[in-house]
């Protein structure tokens, strides 16, 4: 087996990989340092979770440590698609080089310009960036690329997925042509091969994985869902989520919990705290401070849920992840190889499950073509209601008027509530009979003309 002593890395950052408690490095390790060390550039295709961090970092700090950063010119580059995942790019760097006197800026929206800045002013070997913060520096002439000696380019497929790859062209066109360049992703969709053919000059291809599979350590399952009416479909949808994380018992020890809106990722970390689960939420919408505030407590195991929309799902290394939930299939099955590898890492067994409703059913085909194996099913853990059988009708009792019908029934001409109505009238308070003009005429009336102008002429 090979061992990391083998891989001809800098004595110092080998002690460093030692006390951070890694001895053999992954395929992909294996593959990719060599030829980095030669200065030749690398396309590094593996799924999430084998440890491409260390692809890139350890050879680039062995090739760095000779030499000295000028002002405002970083020596190297890497490019990352989050903010969460440079930030973790950063702490792979601060672990790996503590014995090499590099120095590194991180620049990231969500913190401050100026101090980015002074950074920069002083000198940097390695520069961690997200692509349009590192653009915003450099429009207001705070930056020259001119000095890159390697340039990376992490989690490729994803920059392609939010829009970045027209800043990613632009950036690549402002560094030398001499650079080396180390390119990762975990898919190649043709976009991603488009550029690699332009930017990359005779790299050495690592492909550890079929593209787009999952880690045979985890286990899969999804519940098929159908909601008893539409407008309680996010209500019974939680309650079924509850209801899969109470059915692992104590192997759940952490998760995360996946949803495709950011108000759905809201809603569900209040949910589950309001039923007493220890959650909470992250999204891009979140303010920087609070977005690290919350990993860092899944990392130390103070917060044993983490509600994520797919800001979390691409890069963030947190090694004992027990579970991850699927509340949502995700519309892009490439998506749901970077969810569920949250899981299953650094060689330990994971799960992930799934909830499907029945308008998700297309997108879980997709997902099951892309990985080419089905997900198993699993039962619902929720019952659903029995059906109330139907009470016996009472038979109608017939009142009085309908076993004697009156005689005085309405003619076809006449509605009900008219004759109704006229009845009411025949009759007075004290229940006589109202007398009127068919029942006494008054003696004028009979009288004839002759005898009506003699009355009136007497």
């Amino acid at each position: 087996m090979t061992k990391f002593a083998d891989l001809k890395l800098n004595p110092k950052v080998l002690k460093a990989v030692e006390e951070a408690g890694y001895e053999s490095p992954t395929p992909i390790q294996e593959g990719a340092i060599p030829p980095a060390l030669e200065a030749r550039d690398v396309l590094g295709i593996a799924q999430t979770g084998t440890g491409k961090t260390a692809s890139f970092t350890l050879p680039m700090i062995t090739r760095l440590a000779r030499g000295r950063a000028r002002a405002r010119m970083p020596r190297s580059l890497v490019l990352c698609p989050t903010r969460e995942l440079a930030a973790q790019v950063a702490e792979n760097f601060d672990t790996y080089s503590k014995y090499v006197k590099l120095t590194k800026a991180l620049l990231i929206g969500g913190v401050s310009f100026k101090e980015q800045d002074a950074l920069i002013d002083r000198g940097v070997d390695v520069l961690i960036a997200t692509p349009g913060r590192l653009l915003d520096h450099f429009e207001r002439g705070k930056l020259l690329l001119t000095g890159i000696e390697i340039m990376v380019v992490d989690e490729a497929d994803r920059m392609l997925d939010m829009g970045f790859i027209p800043d990613i062209e632009r950036i690549f066109s402002l560094t030398p042509f001499t650079r080396q360049t180390l390119f990762f992703s975990a898919t190649m969709a043709p976009e991603i091969e488009r550029i690699t053919n332009t930017f990359l000059s005779a790299p050495a291809r690592i492909e550890v994985a079929r593209q787009a599979t999952t880690n045979e350590r985890i286990e899969q399952g999804v519940v098929m869902f159908k909601a008893s009416r539409r407008d309680r479909e996010g209500t019974e949808k939680r309650k079924v989520l509850r209801a899969l994380i109470d059915g692992e018992g104590d192997s759940c020890t952490n998760a995360i919990i996946f949803c495709n809106r950011k108000t759905d990722v809201d809603i569900v970390a209040k949910s589950l705290k309001k039923y007493g689960y220890d959650a909470a939420p992250i999204h891009g919408d979140l303010d920087q401070s609070q977005r690290m505030k919350t990993l860092d407590g899944f990392r130390d195991g103070t917060l044993r849920f983490l509600v994520a929309s797919d800001v979390a799902a691409r890069g963030l290394d947190v090694p004992s992840v027990s579970h991850v939930f699927n509340f949502d299939v995700p519309g892009h099955a490439e998506d749901y190889v970077h969810r569920i590898g949250r899981t299953g890492r650094a060689g330990r067994d994971g799960k992930a499950l799934m909830i499907c409703s029945s308008r998700d059913e297309k997108n879980l085909t997709a997902i099951e073509a892309l990985v080419q194996k089905d997900i198993p099913r699993v039962d619902n853990p929720v019952k659903a209601p029995e059906p109330k059988a139907d009470k016996p009708k009472p038979e109608p009792v017939a009142t009085s008027a309908e076993k004697a019908p009156s005689e005085d029934k309405p003619s076809r001409g006449r509605s009900r509530r008219g004759s109704g109505r006229d009845r009411r009238r025949d009759r007075d308070d004290s229940g006589a009979k109202v007398v009127g003009m068919g029942d006494h005429m008054p003696e004028f009336i009979a009288m004839s003309f002759d005898e009506r102008r003699a009355a009136s002429a007497a």
